[in-house]
């Protein structure tokens, strides 16, 4: 999935990837720009802030050719590794999230504000 900058909605596809246990490959946007730890749960495709086709191109194939297949090919430890870390990104990103930081962050604080302002 390699969507362009910024038109990744979320990103579920790279998520549903993740907790299955696939190292994710991708740009920076969406849930990745998040959860990527270049090298440890999968690869970053380009510059975060800067869209140029070109560029991601060549950044997609230099990865593949020098970190992707090598590592899937020459040191299974590594990329069982990967796999791992790639579920345990994922587990941050699931709706059990969404809802703890909803209510640390909305509910909460707006309910301090309704209780004093009842007072």
């Amino acid at each position: 999935n390699t969507p362009l900058r910024p038109n990744e909605a979320s990103g579920t596809s790279g998520m549903k990837a993740a907790l299955n246990g696939i190292p994710n490959l991708s740009i920076l946007d969406g849930w990745w720009a998040e959860g990527c730890e270049h090298g440890v749960n999968g690869w970053a495709i380009g510059e975060p802030d800067f869209c140029d086709d070109k560029a991601d191109a060549d950044s997609l194939y230099q990865i593949l050719e020098q970190e992707v297949i090598p590592t899937y090919y020459n040191d299974k430890q590594k990329w069982n590794q990967m796999m791992r870390s790639s579920i345990q990104t994922a587990v941050d990103f699931t709706a059990h999230r969404m809802i703890i930081e909803y209510q640390q962050k909305f509910y909460q604080k707006h309910h301090k504000e309704v209780v004093s302002s009842v007072k």
